[in-house]
């Protein structure tokens, strides 16, 4: 009987961990794009926070879900063109920018979205079984009984990481990020490539949000992020500006953070404060290691990551 309830105990944290690390994933994926472009954005909480809004008052007013996501990704990239304006054009300190960026998006979204506390979104994404994967033991119950924005990360994470490394757009990005002057004299835009990037970034940042407002808690609270933005600045680091070691990053947060509910609900005998630190404590012990784990096999940041680039002072 215990065995039983192991296996189904462990199904049930791998399957919430998908569900959890979702949002924080679409968040990371962002992220690693503008930092592969050499733009250092610390504005993702904001972003995801009024994603969320967004998207969940959207969805509120038109009845639509697939409407809120997209209005999430339009208010994200909204956000991160200011950002982009502020650090490419104006050249103004990256992480002065992105701290400002996070405390206007959290006050402005408590500011709006104060009308819309509580109230129940008229849909929301829900979990759809795929017919014959679903019914895979145990494999079929953690992967295939998830929502429509899960599904859509399992396409994206390969897409990604295929056009990071393996396309020509994808050299340009990786070229803007590690050598811009070299990229500026290919030819390339680089303040145009820039500008391009942190806009998607900003765009997957608000899609993280959506996915809190409209899966996995669907309505709208402040501050119901709780902190999802830092945590996917730090798995960029994590997972190496690589969008499948990054994914496999969100997943583990997730597992850890869905870990602590259940373990909760099973009247472990350990403080219900110690249980919620867990997740957090996780992400940083994780990125302590991914750091030791770069300077070791010397897999760092772009090179020019946080700088502003200037043509007349190639």
């Amino acid at each position: 009987m215990s065995e039983v309830f192991t296996i189904a105990f462990v199904t049930s944290v791998l399957a919430a961990a998908i569900g959890s690390g979702v949002a924080i994933l679409y968040a990371c994926l962002g992220e690693l794009l503008a930092e592969r472009a050499g733009v250092l954005n610390l504005g993702v909480e904001g972003m995801m926070l009024m994603g969320a809004l967004g998207g969940f008052a959207v969805c509120y007013w038109t009845g639509s879900a697939p409407l809120g996501a997209l209005a999430a990704c339009g208010v994200g990239a909204l956000l991160a063109s200011i950002h982009a304006l502020l650090t490419i054009t104006l050249r103004a300190n990256q992480v002065v920018s992105g701290l400002a960026l996070t405390l206007f998006g959290a006050g402005l979204s408590a500011y709006l979205g104060h009308g819309l506390v509580g109230r129940p979104p008229p849909e929301s994404f829900r979990r759809l079984a795929i017919p014959v994967l679903s019914d895979i033991p145990y494999l079929g119950a953690i992967l295939f009984r998830q929502d429509a924005l899960a599904y859509l990360a399992y396409l994206v994470v390969p897409a990604l990481w295929w056009f990071v490394y393996k396309s020509r757009p994808g050299l340009n990005l990786r070229a803007v990020g590690e050598s811009p002057a070299t990229a500026d004299a290919m030819g390339l835009s680089v303040a145009g490539l820039r500008y391009r990037y942190v806009i998607v970034g900003g765009a997957f940042a608000g899609m993280g949000g959506a996915v809190i407002s409209l899966a996995t808690n669907p309505g709208w609270t402040e501050n119901m992020t709780a902190g999802r933005g830092w945590i996917a600045v730090a798995l960029v680091i994590f997972g190496t500006w690589n969008p499948a070691r990054a994914a496999a990053g969100a997943f583990l947060f997730g597992a850890v953070e869905a870990g602590q509910f259940r373990l909760q609900s099973v009247n472990v005998p350990v403080s219900s404060f110690f249980l919620n630190m867990l997740p957090y404590l996780f992400t940083i012990l994780v990125l302590v290691i991914a750091t030791r784990q770069t300077r070791r096999l010397r897999i760092g940041a772009p090179a020019a990551l946080g700088r502003t680039y200037v043509r007349e002072e190639r």
